[in-house]
């Protein structure tokens, strides 16, 4: 630079401030320090009551129905993503009968290659309805595809060596109530009290709409799974084993509490055989209507369904589906075991 230019040139010194990071607001040290204080209190005063065992029952329950179920989560959220993102809409009319009494069935079967528990299922049936399959094929699918699936007859298998025919049984009464809970809303339902998930097209490449299909369910289904595992976990310490072992012995009774068991439970589908072989002193009919009932009917599941289709919608399917799993497990398990 030249002399000139240097003479030219301003002599007032830059602002203090430049360079400098803005100070912190006067309230940050004292809300830093609050948390210290929170912290160090918590250390002292909840350490002894996170002993008591019933809080470590409750802590074990919720994280192994939260790890359990979240892989399945997120491969149902993943294939529901691509069945938005790839698979066009014009497939589901080819590959599903145009009569919807038809494709309740196919729909049903349908589940029987689709390894999965209930929670993928939820994402996958709210992928096909918004892609304009039958809304009660959509829910037949829901309710077989967790129990008819090659994994869990396989583990039922395994779970009742002796027992041969409980996996017949469990796969012929879970495709039944499927079959009939979706001709039974196609007959009797109404659009009103279903929210059909709406998916709009991605501006962008369609890997951009999978990942944005699959932020959306994730971050949408997880946090109702999280909801019904508090749940179930709450219920499993509230309520007492030994309640069950005196209903065992009254037929009618102990299959109502072993269903009512597999809603407040909320096992997994690939699990629930191994603990349904464990209640020795039930009748074969009743552990049938558990592991009819669970996949079907659970709180997670609830939790799920009403966070992607409503209320409304919930409070209808839920109870429909809960009746005919406890009386089609009555009429096969009266049958076949």
């Amino acid at each position: 630079m030249s002399d000139r230019a240097l003479a030219d040139a301003p002599t007032e010194l830059p602002p203090s401030e430049w360079g400098r990071r803005s100070a912190a607001p006067p309230a940050t040290p004292w809300i830093f320090a609050a948390i210290v204080v929170l912290l160090v209190a918590g250390r002292f005063v909840l350490t002894p009551l996170l002993a008591f065992p019933s809080l470590q029952t409750w802590a074990t329950i919720f994280v192994a129905i939260s790890v359990q179920a979240l892989p399945f989560l997120v491969f149902g959220v993943l294939l529901s993503a691509a069945i938005t993102a790839f698979v066009p809409a014009s497939f589901w009319t080819r590959a599903l009968p145009r009569h919807p009494y038809a494709a309740v069935p196919v729909a049903g079967a349908a589940g029987a290659v689709l390894p999965g528990c209930e929670c993928a299922s939820v994402p996958v049936a709210s992928g096909l309805m918004s892609r304009g399959v039958t809304p009660a094929a959509a829910l037949a699918f829901l309710l077989a595809s967790p129990a008819i699936n090659p994994v869990v007859v396989v583990a039922t298998a395994v779970a009742f060596p002796g027992q041969p025919m409980m996996a017949v049984a469990r796969f012929a009464a879970s495709l039944i109530v499927a079959v009939l809970v979706g001709w039974l809303w196609l007959r009797f339902g109404r659009s009103t009290w279903l929210r059909v998930p709406t998916r709009t097209a991605a501006a962008g490449s369609k890997w951009e709409a999978f990942r944005e299909a699959a932020q959306h369910d994730l971050l949408h289904a997880g946090g109702f799974l999280v909801v019904g595992g508090m749940t179930a976990a709450t219920l499993n310490v509230v309520v007492p084993r030994s309640w069950l072992t005196t209903v065992a012995d009254v037929p009618l009774l102990s299959i109502v509490v072993l269903a009512l068991l597999a809603v407040l439970l909320s096992i997994c589908s690939e699990a629930d055989a191994f603990v349904a072989a464990s209640l020795t002193a039930f009748s074969p009919t009743a552990r049938l209507a558990f592991l009819v009932v669970g996949p079907m009917v659970d709180l997670k599941l609830i939790a799920l369904q009403i966070g992607t289709f409503g209320r409304a919608f919930a409070a209808r399917f839920v109870p429909l589906t809960f009746i005919l799993a406890v009386l089609v497990s009555m009429a096969v398990g009266g049958v076949l075991l």
